[in-house]
């Protein structure tokens, strides 16, 4: 079960191999995801039973934070906590 306090937060840093972090708002960050798991032929087994890629990247963001592309290739998203300037 994911911790309650991450749905409060409204932005993840995102990585992507050879990319550099970008921090992205909850939806563009959902939107990452389902690009990404749009491409993958096959779909971790805890998502197949999932149809919907939206529901897929929602599971996504609140069990995980990592997802294996290939063979040494994986993304990752951190929830994050952006403070207004003073």
């Amino acid at each position: 079960m994911s911790d309650p306090l991450l749905r409060e937060l409204d932005h993840y840093v995102v990585l992507e191999p050879g990319g550099q972090e970008r921090i992205l708002s909850a939806s563009e960050t959902q939107a990452w995801l389902q690009g990404h798991l749009a491409s993958l032929e096959e779909v971790p087994g805890d998502l197949a039973g999932l149809v919907d890629v939206r529901d897929q990247a929602a599971r996504l963001l609140d069990t995980a934070c990592e997802l294996d592309l290939g063979p040494g290739l994986a993304i990752q998203w951190f929830a994050v906590r952006l403070e207004p300037p003073h």
